[in-house]
């Protein structure tokens, strides 16, 4: 069986840097200048994923108390607030709740949807203690 352009095989071979080219295309081995163009990595890109991780402060195989990457957020009382009676209201915020929330409480949308995530997890476990 041939390995057309796009199947596994192939993507698998492509991110080697030894995928053949595709029909009626021609890859340049390098720039005027000498250097090759951008090739695909010889190491996946998994590895290289967890390499950097690693190197990263705070993550991976570090010491307990390395400083962690990113400090705590801290949200204020009226933060607050308005987090719980939204929460009250509905426990799954949508796309657009999220983007109004983050703009009235000047947080990133990521921050209101990992307070929403943890926030979730406090319920279930306040209600399972309840039981």
């Amino acid at each position: 069986m041939d390995k057309g352009p796009f199947s596994v095989e192939w993507l698998a071979q492509s991110s080697r840097g030894g995928a053949r080219e595709l029909p009626g295309e021609s890859r340049p081995e390098a720039s005027p200048e000498g250097s090759p163009l951008l090739t695909p990595p010889s190491v996946p890109a998994e590895s290289l994923r967890e390499r950097e991780a690693a190197e990263r402060p705070g993550h991976g195989a570090g010491p307990a108390g390395a400083a962690p990457g990113r400090a705590r957020t801290k949200f204020s009382a009226a933060q607050l607030r308005e987090l719980e009676r939204t929460f009250r209201e509905q426990r799954y915020i949508g796309a657009g709740e999220k983007r109004r929330l983050a703009a009235v409480l000047n947080l990133s949308q990521s921050q209101i949807k990992t307070w929403f995530q943890n926030r979730r997890m406090k319920f279930k476990r306040q209600t399972q203690d309840a039981r």
